[in-house]
């Protein structure tokens, strides 16, 4: 959000003063980029910036070991070429990017961006509790120093919000626009799970005193059981009988709870057939290790948040998707773009050395 504020802000830095329109030429057809050689293996050049094979080399290595360790070249190959593919044309459709927003922006960008950049460095280092040394180690890690970091930021910061510039203006979005994102997302997002909320009397048999040797102790529990029933339908309140007696234990929650969360299930079920106030018992569990009385204090079912509650955040979410759907139609351009620059050649010495790294 704050990085947004400033995109927004930045705006009449970048366009507004020169008063240019936006440049089409992402779309224009480009040609296929011939790889060179260098001394760590290949190099593509695009509008101006290099794409080196060892860059990709040790980006996509980990992510394509696997592959490459249980498999021969030609099914290695045959994985991983699309994967390796796409990533070489993200990369390529980045640079298409930036070189476009540079091209629409004032010769003096680079300084405007200073002081953004320096902020997403203090953020970097905050990241990592303030400790230059740790933040520095990280970006040596990644092959990268600070005044790298800092080019990166300005990268992304401007071709951010020259992406966000092409977007075309928001249309209103109309009452029945909201209701119908409402109903499809109110199952998964605005819906209030059933609730209850009780009292309870817990018996536990094995833990009864037996006071007649001719009674096991499941049948004396099942006596005592409806003795404090009965002690509770006149008056008694449950805190106060369970003190009466060793083996019986009172529990009560404190704010209502799924049913799903109980631990015995029977208890969910009883307490679908009550209304607030009712009790009910003795409820049996199926190992008969507890006898329950239960009092419903109180039952919420199944709901959701009301419309009116939640319209701010369906109208949120139509205006993203709205933006990526305008993104996405952009990318796709600049996708295609990056296609027709991708080199065979470049492609297959990366599968190459990127098997050869980790087959071994």
């Amino acid at each position: 959000m704050r990085k947004y504020v400033f995109l927004t802000t930045l705006a009449l830095f970048l366009y507004g003063c020169q008063g240019g329109g936006k440049s089409d030429s992402i779309e224009k057809s480009t040609q296929k980029t011939n790889p060179k050689k260098s001394s760590d293996g290949l190099v593509i050049t695009v509008a101006d910036e290099t794409i080196t094979s060892d860059e990709i080399i040790t980006a996509a290595s980990a992510l394509m070991m696997p592959i490459a360790q249980s498999s021969n070249f030609e099914n290695f190959k045959r994985q991983a070429k699309p994967k390796l593919e796409e990533m070489i044309t993200a990369r390529i459709s980045n640079i298409l990017l930036y070189q476009e927003a540079k091209k629409n922006t004032r010769e003096d960008i680079d300084q405007i961006l200073e002081r953004p950049a320096e902020a997403e460095i203090r953020k970097y280092i905050i990241d990592f509790g303030g400790d230059y040394a740790k933040a520095e180690e990280a970006l040596k890690q990644q092959g990268m120093d600070w005044a790298g970091f800092k080019k990166y930021q300005k990268k992304m910061i401007l071709t951010e919000y020259y992406l966000g510039s092409l977007l075309p203006r928001a249309a209103p979005i109309t009452y029945s626009e909201l209701l119908a994102r409402y109903n499809q997302m109110k199952d998964e997002s605005f819906v209030t799970l059933a609730a209850v909320k009780f009292q309870l009397i817990d018996i536990e048999p094995a833990k009864l005193q037996i006071t007649d040797p001719n009674q096991d102790q499941l049948e004396q529990a099942r006596m005592l059981a409806n003795e404090l029933l009965k002690q509770i339908k006149a008056g008694k309140n449950f805190p106060e009988v369970a003190k009466e007696h060793n083996g019986v234990s009172f529990a009560a929650h404190s704010k209502p709870v799924q049913p799903a969360s109980l631990r015995y299930s029977i208890l969910a079920d009883e307490a679908e057939k009550l209304e607030a106030g009712e009790i009910s018992g003795p409820i049996e569990t199926p190992q008969q290790s507890h006898i329950f009385i239960m009092k419903l204090q109180e039952k919420h079912p199944k709901g959701y948040e009301p419309f009116e509650k939640v319209q701010r955040e369906v109208e949120a979410t139509i205006i993203s998707d709205r933006r990526k759907q305008a993104q996405d139609k952009i990318l796709t351009r600049l996708s295609r773009q990056a296609e027709n620059e991708l080199s065979d050649e470049f492609a297959e010495f990366c599968l190459q050395k990127i098997y050869e790294r980790n087959s071994k």
